[in-house]
C-alpha cells in the first residue's frame, strides 16, 4: 500500500492521508487613525502575523480579508478609529488601536498595536500622563503615553509598531511611532506595521515621526499629510492643531502576501514570479480567497 505525505512523496502501501500544501504567509491588519485636537496621538499599527510553514489542504478555498485603515480624528469629535482586521484562513491579525485625542487626557485604544495617549493642556496637574493602548501578544506593541506639559501646551505619545513600542511624550518632544518589522516575502525586504508619530502643541515644537513600516508623521498644524502609507498597516500621525484645520492621519490599509517555491499552484490575488518563488499578493480591501489547486 502507499501513503501520501506533504509534498506528494509516497510511502509503499495504499493508504492516502491527504494532499497538503505548505506556504509562507504574511498577514498585516489595517493601521489605526491618529488623534486630533491639539496634541493628538499616533495611531497604532495593524497586527502582524508571519508564518514560514503554514499547511493548507489542496482544493480548499481559504478566506482572505484585507483590513481597511482607521480614520483620523476630526477636531473634538469624531474620535480616531481602529484599523480593520486582516484574515488568511485561520490566521487573524487584529486592527491597530486608535490614537488618543489631545487636550482631554484621552488614552490610546488597544489593538494589534496600541495607539498613543493624547497630550493635554497642562494648566493644572502638569506631568499627568494619558496611557497608551496595549498591543496584541505576538502581533504588536503598546503605544506611548501622552503628557500634560504646561499652560496651553501638551505632548502626545507615539503609536506602537510590530517591532517596538511607541515612544512616550516628553516636555519638549512628542513620541515617535514604534518601528515595524521587515520581511522579504514579496521579493524585496520591506517594513510593515509601523506606528504613527504623536503631535506636540504650542511649547512642544518637535513632532513625533512615524515608525518604519508606513507610520504617518505627527502634524505641525500646517495641513501636511499625516496619513500612513497604504498596504503597510502603518498607524496615522496625530494632529497638533487646536484650531481644527488639521485632522489626524488615516491609518494604512493592510496586506496579505503568500508565497511558495516553484511554478504557480494556486489562485487568488495578484500573482508574480520572483526568482524560484510564486507570490500571491492581496491589497484590495475586503474579502477574497486563496485556493491551492
Amino acid at each position: 500500500m502507499a501513503i501520501t505525505i506533504a509534498g506528494g512523496a509516497t510511502i509503499a502501501g495504499g493508504i492516502t492521508l491527504g494532499s497538503f500544501f505548505v506556504v509562507e504567509v504574511l498577514v498585516v491588519a489595517g493601521g489605526a487613525g491618529g488623534g486630533a485636537y491639539a496634541a493628538g496621538a499616533g495611531g497604532g499599527a495593524g497586527g502582524l502575523i508571519y508564518n514560514s510553514g503554514f499547511s493548507l489542504n489542496s482544493g480548499t478555498a481559504y478566506t482572505v480579508n484585507v483590513g481597511a485603515g482607521g480614520t483620523g480624528g476630526v477636531w473634538t469629535t469624531p474620535l480616531a478609529t481602529n484599523g480593520g482586521n486582516s484574515v488568511f484562513g485561520s490566521l487573524t491579525a487584529v486592527g491597530g488601536g486608535a490614537g488618543g485625542r489631545g487636550w482631554t487626557d484621552n488614552p490610546g485604544t488597544s489593538g494589534g498595536s496600541g495607539g498613543g495617549g493624547g497630550g493635554s493642556d497642562g494648566v493644572s496637574n502638569p506631568g499627568l500622563q494619558a496611557a497608551g493602548g496595549s498591543g496584541t501578544s505576538g502581533q504588536g506593541n503598546a503605544g506611548g503615553y501622552g503628557l500634560r506639559v504646561s499652560t496651553n501646551s501638551g505632548s502626545a505619545g507615539g503609536g506602537g509598531g510590530a517591532g517596538a513600542t511607541g515612544a512616550n511624550a516628553t516636555n519638549t518632544t512628542a513620541g515617535n511611532g514604534g518601528n515595524g518589522l521587515s520581511y522579504g516575502i514579496s521579493g524585496t525586504s520591506t517594513y510593515y506595521a509601523g506606528g504613527g508619530g504623536g503631535a506636540g502643541y504650542n511649547a512642544v515644537s518637535i513632532q513625533g515621526t512615524g515608525g518604519l513600516g508606513g507610520g504617518g508623521n505627527g502634524g505641525n498644524g500646517n495641513n501636511i499629510s499625516l496619513d500612513a502609507a497604504p498596504n503597510t498597516g502603518g498607524g496615522g500621525g496625530g494632529s497638533s492643531s487646536a484650531g481644527g484645520n488639521t485632522n489626524g492621519g488615516a491609518g494604512g490599509s493592510g496586506i496579505v502576501i503568500v508565497r511558495y517555491p516553484g511554478a504557480q499552484k494556486a489562485t487568488g490575488g495578484t500573482v508574480t514570479t520572483v526568482g524560484n518563488w510564486t507570490v500571491h499578493t492581496f491589497t484590495t480591501i475586503g474579502t477574497s480567497s486563496f485556493t491551492p489547486t
